[in-house]
């Protein structure tokens, strides 16, 4: 009796201790009563009903990565391509991710792959080539509206591979190699283009700074002349100066001599000379000369030896 009432009170021990559930953090518990839905557990510890409580589910309530194989599609050029998908996701509804459809992760490969062949084929290989953010927006758009009734949350779509087929892949090698070799050859041209400007702009720049120097040396070199022509001129002014002030001088060392030799014919035979002289300077008028001006003559060689000897 004893044995019994003690394998009773171990049963109902491990009863009671088997209905105490504790949730871990990043999870929730789906809670049926008798084969219906009951409640969901947070996290933390909750008492359950033995033999009544039954945990159908454990749902994890973090962000999960769902990576989907590569498919094969056919774009709207009927080029056969393989595309590769990467889903970000979230549970936020356990009871609708449970009980409204059976494995909601299949559910989000089908539906993925289900629209990208859609959307893909509706586009050309060059428009999937460089629209792949058009190809993961209009993805996550359609995919999270269907799986809002399992209440799971899409948020993000990815598209990890676009793999063309080979002999696809080779044109496009070959295009990428002559729009490298077309860039380096743009390149070096605009570089050439540069260096001869470069060039250019240098030689300019000292043919004028060349001519600055040639005009600089003209000017100095005009200066130069300019001033030795003045001290020339200036010489010859004060050799005039001299030459001048010795002919006054001799003139007045002769009027001197005449003056103390008290000889007025001489000066009368010197006013007699000069008017001759101007009368010969016209070849129209012709001069007769008498005996007593040929004596008077003999006086002027006289006077201009006078003179002569003033000069010295």
């Amino acid at each position: 009796m004893k044995i019994f009432l003690i394998v009773l009170l171990v049963i109902f021990l491990i009863t009671m201790l088997s209905s105490i559930k504790i949730v871990n953090t990043g999870y929730v518990y789906v809670v049926e009563r008798f084969g219906q839905f009951k409640t969901t557990l947070e996290p933390g510890w909750h008492f359950l009903i033995p033999f009544a409580d039954f945990v159908r589910r454990r749902i994890s309530t973090k962000q999960q990565i769902l990576d989907i194989e590569p498919q094969s599609v056919i774009t709207k050029d009927n080029v056969k391509i393989s595309i590769d998908n990467v889903i970000f996701y979230k549970v936020l509804n356990a009871k609708d991710a449970v009980y409204n459809i059976e494995n909601y992760r299949s559910g989000i490969i089908y539906s993925t792959i289900t629209n990208m062949r859609n959307i893909v084929g509706n586009m050309t290989l060059d428009e999937v080539l460089s629209g792949r953010d058009k190809i993961n927006n209009e993805l996550l758009a359609v995919v999270d509206e269907i799986t809002d009734a399992y209440g799971i949350k899409i948020l993000s779509v990815e598209i990890k591979n676009i793999i063309p087929p080979g002999e696809i892949q080779q044109a496009m090698e070959k295009q990428m190699r002559a729009e490298r070799d077309k860039r380096a050859t743009i390149l070096q041209a605009e570089g050439d283009r540069q260096s001869n400007i470069e060039r250019a702009e240098g030689e300019k720049e000292s043919k004028i700074l060349q001519a600055e120097a040639e005009k600089e040396a003209n000017i100095r070199r005009a200066e130069g002349l300019k001033e030795s022509q003045l001290l020339e001129a200036e010489g010859k002014a004060k050799a005039i100066e001299a030459i001048a002030a010795a002919q006054a001088k001799a003139i007045e060392q002769v009027n001197r001599a005449i003056i103390d030799s008290g000889t007025n014919e001489t000066v009368i035979a010197l006013k007699q000379v000069e008017a001759l002289k101007e009368m010969a300077k016209n070849p129209a008028n012709k001069l007769i000369l008498p005996n007593d001006m040929l004596s008077t003559l003999g006086n002027v060689d006289a006077i201009a030896e006078v003179i002569k000897m003033g000069k010295k």
